[in-house]
């Protein structure tokens, strides 16, 4: 298998600052390489239910949940990865491995680029426009 392959685990400086897609976003500060890790997400770790009650109503929350039973509340996280925004074509990935939270990149990302991943199932449930202005969009989250 070929060295480029396998992830960097680099941590790479990003800058949070307001986005066209949707209120604050991370932006990479300088080139980063494809299958570079860019970060981690930290937060407090609650109960799917009890994450899902925390999105009950409120239009911005920071969650993932982990599996069906453990989710990650990250909305008073400091972790700048906290506001990356979803996009339909995505330059980012988030992978959950033993309980951890990281981003990856999916291609090479030029400095100033912003750095987005794929959301997938929201607890918006289809009821949020999307806002990436991508080809392809699918128009809701």
């Amino acid at each position: 298998m070929a060295l480029a392959s396998h992830p960097v685990y680099q941590l790479v400086d990003v800058t949070v600052r307001r986005s066209r897609i949707d209120g604050f976003g991370v932006f990479a500060d300088a080139a980063v390489p494809a299958m570079t890790k860019l970060g981690e997400l930290t937060g407090e770790a609650v109960t799917v239910a009890e994450g899902r009650r925390r999105a009950q109503g409120r239009a911005r929350i920071m969650l993932v949940e982990l599996s069906a039973s453990r989710a990650i509340d990250a909305t008073r996280s400091t972790d700048p990865m906290r506001f990356t925004n979803h996009s339909c074509r995505p330059n980012a990935r988030i992978q959950v491995e033993a309980g951890a939270i990281a981003f990856f990149t999916l291609r090479d990302i030029p400095a100033g680029e912003e750095i987005t991943v794929g959301y997938g199932t929201t607890h918006h449930e289809g009821r949020l426009a999307c806002r990436c202005a991508q080809a392809g969009c699918i128009g809701w989250l």
